[in-house]
């Protein structure tokens, strides 16, 4: 037992007989005994893909991340590959909108065109497609209108015909982002009637109507002419939601569920997690990425261990897959190590 002398009092010290520190001494001990790990394999990149060619095309609000054409997203795929990702999420900003997303179905889209060049020059990568409208319609609303409504089952057909034109053009996943009610048993239903039984659905199980979403709609020309998507997208508040909306879309046969946006719905993620046994994904959305940046650029927070960080919390709290625009950096630095 040791003391410390002072001018009035004699304060005792007794050695703790727990010493969690040992374990934190050096770099090689702390990652020993480290419980969580971000593997590159679980990353997935989201890209955006427009008509035209030799397009790369930096997004204002998105330092970093960039628009391709066919055949330079081709070329982006190419280097993440050579860096260990395994998955790209594709995005497509047609040439032309209208009322009911004829461009998102058509075979020659630039979604389902780039899904046939990455799956012949990349074929080892995994294509996933986002199954949504909101790029493709003139209103910027997820479906077909009503009035000023969106027609929750007349949108259900059209995600059907689009999914259709996903998987003949060789799209692995097929994402549906949307939030109708009962879109995954009919993109299901669907693609099994086709002979696509072996592509999967990752349901955008738990999306929510947030706030960080707006670079993203900058960067994909998606915003909604009038109104908002509050009235399909998810109530901020509403965690239990988040769970029945999750058992339904496993019960309709989807194959991966997914909570977005990520940072703000931690404590969903974790939720979901302990729920359900399948795979577990999570979208590191556009606003999230800018916030990061901004401050880095700024020099108000080191970036990389900010990201470290950021990813690890969603595998911490139970993510398999992690949607997110910082992969190939986080990827290329891995290689590094």
């Amino acid at each position: 037992m040791k003391t410390i002398d002072a001018p009035s009092d004699q304060i005792v010290v007794t050695p703790p007989y727990a010493r969690p520190r040992r374990l934190r001494r050096t770099a090689a001990l702390r990652e020993m005994v480290r419980e969580t790990q971000v593997h590159v394999e679980g990353l997935v990149q989201p890209l955006f893909v427009l008509p035209g060619s030799g397009v790369h095309q930096e997004i204002s609000s998105m330092p970093g991340i960039y628009r391709y054409s066919v055949d330079t997203v081709v070329e982006e795929v190419r280097r993440l590959a050579e860096l260990g990702i395994r998955g790209v999420l594709l995005f497509g900003i047609p040439d032309h909108k209208d009322e009911i997303a004829s461009s998102n179905y058509d075979p020659n889209g630039v979604v389902q065109r780039a899904s046939e060049a990455i799956k012949r020059e990349v074929p080892e990568i995994t294509v996933i497609a986002d199954l949504c409208n909101c790029e493709y319609t003139s209103h910027g609303h997820c479906g077909i209108l009503k009035g000023e409504s969106v027609d929750n089952d007349a949108t259900l057909e059209l995600l059907a015909r689009v999914a259709l034109t996903y998987a003949r053009a060789g799209v692995d996943v097929v994402a549906p982002s949307d939030m109708m009610d009962g879109r995954v048993r009919v993109i299901r239903e669907n693609l099994d009637a086709h002979g696509f039984q072996e592509t999967a659905i990752m349901a955008y199980s738990a999306k929510f109507a947030s706030a960080y979403y707006g670079p993203f709609r900058e960067a994909a020309e998606s915003a909604p002419a009038f109104g908002d998507r509050r009235s399909y997208q998810m109530d901020p508040a509403n965690r239990r939601e988040a769970l029945r909306e999750t058992a339904l879309d496993i019960e309709e046969g989807a194959d991966i569920v997914m909570v977005k946006p990520g940072l703000p719905y931690l404590d969903v993620l974790r939720e979901v997690r302990d729920a359900f046994e399948l795979p577990l994904a999570v979208y590191n959305v556009s606003g999230e990425y800018s916030m990061l940046k901004a401050a880095a650029l700024r020099g108000w927070i080191e970036e990389e261990r900010a990201v470290d960080e950021t990813l690890l919390a969603f595998a911490r709290a139970g993510a398999d897959i992690t949607i997110t625009y910082f992969a190939a950096d986080f990827a290329a630095r891995a290689r590094r190590r």
